[in-house]
């Protein structure tokens, strides 16, 4: 029962993001940047990359995503070393555009510079670094105003994580968020910046705005970020007193030998797991001995099985203190692997019939299967069971074809089912052919 209430949640999690995606539309129309429209079928590629200062114990991966919408507005950087600072420095940020991606690209390529410039070569710590922070994000603002296109709409949230050797420094704007795990639990997290925050909604008031269904103006749902120049025109009042301001939220956070990783991501990801969830997620990998990217790459996939319809990007930041490989972690993971194929093995072998790859996924969902990844369940296992039916499907002459981008993509199916009879119906005739034919069938 449990598990069945399980996946009506992510049926009707579906519905609802069918539903704010309608309201972005509208929002796209009353703010003349055109509907924010969804793609026929997500994409799925990824290039995840990673490094590590082996010198002083930090790794970090990083992966994006463009899932199913028709651009991508996501940006991300990350610096193992500073220059003019000594070895222990390192920072990392996510920027989530909205409007077209050029703030945030602007962001990814210049913030570092102005926050290195800021600091300078001997920061103190922390309350110097704070504030250098601070006057980095509007620094950075005012770059981009200078460059912008007068009259054109867009902006960009972001969050970034400035490491030293003895603080963990956050600073956003918006609603990419960040979370430390320490001593197996989600020790921090920031908050978003919305307009309903009272302190948000005391500034936004007082320079002349209004909120109304919870947006800024009716439109915007955040009231911090880079550019949205104009929310940036009330007259006499200084950058970080605007209707919507670039000025950070910072936190110093005294670093401890219990401090594990530190998760920055976009609201794409946020949107499908919570904090917890994730937190246990990433855990898990870890314990199993993946890289930090390849666990992003994971991590976004499960969260693209989960219903994000928006762009997705993750940092992960591992610290000396992060789970490391356990053998017991490894040897249940590969006994999972196995009974997963086994189960679907004896669904496909049914006498009737063969079912839909949905209908597997959904007999699995109904099942108590043990030692499934803590915080993302069965959906972290959609390639297993995908690559267990092709097998099946191919031994018995069926012409399901599985690739790496095929069997992501398809397999959203088995996950969200409401989603697809809204992609199938939108494709061509030619454009489904190559679709599996139980697939096609299951829905028809």
């Amino acid at each position: 029962m449990a598990a069945f209430a399980r996946l009506l949640e992510c049926l009707l999690w579906s519905a609802r993001k069918e539903q704010e995606a309608e309201e972005e539309e509208e929002e796209g129309r009353r703010t003349h940047d055109g509907p924010r429209s969804l793609l026929d079928a997500p994409r799925c590629f990824q290039r995840p990359h990673g490094g590590a200062a082996a010198s002083w114990g930090l790794r970090f991966g990083a992966s994006a995503v463009q899932g199913w919408r028709a651009h991508m507005e996501d940006a991300h950087c990350a610096w193992l070393a500073l220059p003019g600072l000594p070895p222990g420095w390192a920072f990392f940020a996510v920027l989530d555009g909205h409007g077209g991606a050029r703030a945030a690209l602007f962001g990814a390529r210049h913030l570092p510079g102005h926050v290195f410039e800021a600091l300078g070569t001997a920061p103190d710590e922390p309350e110097g670094v704070r504030g250098a922070l601070r006057r980095a994000f509007l620094n950075a603002d005012a770059r981009l105003r200078a460059l912008w296109p007068r009259g054109e709409p867009g902006g960009s949230t972001a969050v970034a994580l400035l490491v030293s050797p003895r603080f963990l420094y956050l600073a956003h704007c918006g609603d990419s968020r960040a979370m430390l795990s320490r001593a197996g639990a989600v020790a921090f997290s920031t908050e978003d910046h919305r307009p309903l925050r009272p302190r948000e909604r005391e500034r936004i008031h007082n320079a002349g705005g209004t909120i109304r269904r919870r947006r800024l103006e009716g439109s915007l749902a955040v009231s911090r970020a880079l550019g949205d120049f104009a929310y940036k025109e009330a007259p006499g009042r200084p950058p970080e007193l605007q209707l919507v301001s670039a000025e950070p939220e910072v936190t110093a956070l005294a670093r401890q030998a219990e401090d594990e990783f530190m998760l920055l991501a976009s609201d794409g990801v946020w949107d499908a797991m919570s904090g917890a969830a994730l937190a246990r997620l990433v855990a898990s990998r870890l314990c199993l001995g993946l890289a930090p990217e390849l666990l992003c790459a994971q991590l976004l996939d499960t969260c693209l099985c989960k219903g994000s319809l928006d762009n997705m990007t993750c940092v992960l930041v591992c610290f000396p203190g992060a789970p490391r490989p356990c053998e017991e972690a490894i040897r249940k993971e590969l006994a999972l692997d196995a009974a997963l194929g086994r189960r679907v093995s004896e669904l496909y072998s049914s006498p009737q019939e063969p079912p839909s790859l949905n209908t597997v996924f959904r007999t699995l969902a109904s099942e108590d299967i043990p030692d499934l990844p803590p915080g993302g369940g069965l959906y972290c296992k959609v390639a297993v069971i995908a690559e267990a039916y092709s097998r099946l499907c191919q031994a018995s002459g069926g012409r399901w074809q599985v690739s790496t981008l095929c069997s992501r993509m398809f397999l959203l199916e088995t996950c969200d089912a409401a989603l697809l009879p809204l992609v199938l119906g939108k494709l061509r005739p030619e454009e489904t052919r190559d679709l599996p034919h139980m697939l096609i069938n299951s829905h028809s």
